[in-house]
């Protein structure tokens, strides 16, 4: 596999600003925007039938798959995320582009109720050039569930990823192509966001900007797209919330914890950072948690062991910001550290590797000694309010999850839970057909996944045909013409008179 990595520009591999991954410069964003508007105007995809696009989608799901351990091995290597995590997600991709394939194939043009003799049908057709900004955390994931309705739709995309983890993306490009993506529709431009980013999103001839990432990177991109008149989707923030009420199955929701919270390491969007527990069954859960967490811990080892339990976090920065998280939570004596709660040091247990040399931090669930919007506390004194009202969700809403055998309190909790998605007796479920979008201002503006997605990416065009009897519209004219008066008839019919004896003469006075 290649140990330097350049830019996939319209279909070509190119050199960027600096190695072993290029990145794009102020003029390497110029040259792949231009380049996707020139192919976009051309036809050649944003025209081409919507038949030919769902083949060529179709091909895209074969060649991943048949690409799946190349993309695996890389995608643990750039990630730190446990190769037995990336085994079951990253095969998982094709459905993104069969699913929208096949959307393609049975999209039906609505016609509309209008009045009189007029046939009024509605096409959905693409914007133009598209920029999408991908996150370190789900490299492939993310960048194929925009890839797929984007490309279906009939635009030219534009992908920068997360400069940590770039390389997987950067495969992309070469797979598309040969499926049969034309050069010129989809790019890839690795860099940072103040240079590549910046200048993606403020180009005149971007018309959309769909970006995953955290807030305050998603407003501060907003406000630049906004002004642009461009559209724009964001997946930005989570803080879900996991809530285990007194008639859950404990072992079952403490699985359920621990996927949701320490998946990826933790570092997901939907994460489930705040565990809130009904006071009745949190000693047992609390024990029950711990071993878990134990166990955990004690299987973390090289993320290419299969059976390591969890990786490294993504990078230096992030491993100072957790643990700056927990000391200041422990500090200002809002919380008490279940497990864990520091960096790890040492060799693993499960396989040797050396904890100093990775960014390897223990999972660690705390206690909140009052509802301070930390990870673990007593629902008692909130569990009759409404959820969405209380002070445990008052920015965020991207994500949920309720853990109850009770199916009728299922219903009635899920319904005030101000959330994008929330999930009962599971947590981080994703399908290319369910919309994953947030429900409040910190977590984003638009949705993912399903028919929305599909529709983010186009615009609507209205045709209306006349389809009245050309007899009877001539009847009419002639029914105006005999209310005229006798002289304006007389008048116009010496007009008609003069100009075809003039049309007559005038051969002959060319001739002469």
């Amino acid at each position: 596999m290649s140990s330097t990595y350049l830019l996939w520009i319209a279909g070509k591999k190119g050199p960027g600003g600096e190695t072993p991954c290029h990145a794009a410069s102020k003029e390497d964003v110029d040259r792949a925007v231009r380049a996707a508007h020139e192919t976009f105007k051309a036809g050649i995809w944003s025209r081409a039938s919507r038949h030919h696009r769902a083949d060529v989608l179709d091909k895209c799901a074969d060649l991943l798959s048949a690409s799946l351990p190349d993309l695996i091995a890389l995608e643990v290597k750039q990630t730190g995320r446990a190769i037995r995590e990336m085994k079951a997600q990253v095969p998982s991709l094709v459905k993104w582009f069969k699913y929208y394939a096949s959307l393609l194939r049975v999209e039906e043009r609505p016609v509309l109720p209008t009045t009189g003799k007029l046939h009024n049908f509605i096409d959905r057709v693409p914007l133009g050039v598209v920029i999408q900004i991908t996150p370190f955390n789900h490299p492939l994931l993310i960048a194929v569930k925009k890839l797929a309705p984007a490309l279906a739709a009939g635009n030219s995309v534009i992908l920068k990823p997360s400069e940590l983890t770039p390389l997987t993306s950067l495969l992309l490009g070469s797979i598309l192509h040969e499926a049969g993506v034309p050069a010129g529709v989809f790019s890839v431009l690795p860099g940072y966001g103040a240079i590549t980013g910046k200048h993606l999103v403020s180009h005149p001839l971007v018309r959309k900007v769909d970006v995953t990432g955290g807030t305050v990177a998603g407003r501060a991109i907003g406000s630049i797209v906004g002004a642009n008149l461009s559209k724009y989707t964001a997946e930005l923030g989570g803080k879900a919330p996991l809530v285990v009420f007194e008639r859950a199955d404990l072992d079952v929701a403490v699985n359920g914890i621990v996927f949701g919270s320490y998946i990826a390491s933790g570092q997901t969007c939907i994460a489930s950072t705040r565990i809130i527990v009904e006071n009745s069954v949190k000693d047992e859960l609390l024990r029950k948690l711990k071993a878990k967490v134990e166990g955990i811990t004690e299987r973390m080892g090289a993320p290419t062991n299969p059976d390591s339990s969890m990786g490294p976090l993504i990078s230096e920065k992030q491993l100072q910001n957790v643990e700056r998280l927990v000391s200041d939570a422990v500090q200002s004596g809002n919380a008490d550290v279940l497990v864990g709660g520091t960096r790890m040091h040492g060799l693993s247990s499960l396989d040797g590797t050396d904890f100093d040399r990775g960014y390897y931090f223990a999972p660690s669930p705390s206690g909140a000694k009052r509802p301070s919007g930390l990870s673990l506390w007593s629902l008692a004194s909130i569990v009759s309010a409404r959820l969405s009202n209380s002070p445990m969700t008052p920015h965020f809403g991207l994500g949920a999850g309720i853990w109850t055998n009770d199916l009728s309190q299922a219903f009635r909790v899920s319904d005030q839970i101000d959330a994008g998605i929330v999930w009962v007796n599971t947590h981080h479920r994703n399908d290319p057909s369910s919309p994953w979008g947030g429900a409040k201002s910190a977590s984003g503006v638009g949705s993912e996944n399903g028919i929305d997605a599909y529709h983010a990416y186009t615009t609507t065009k209205s045709t209306i045909i006349n389809y009245a009897s050309p007899r009877s519209h001539w009847h009419r004219m002639i029914g105006l013409v005999m209310h005229r008066t006798k002289s304006d008839m007389v008048d116009q019919l010496d007009r008609i008179t003069c100009r075809y004896y003039t049309l007559l003469l005038a051969p002959v006075s060319i001739l002469s």
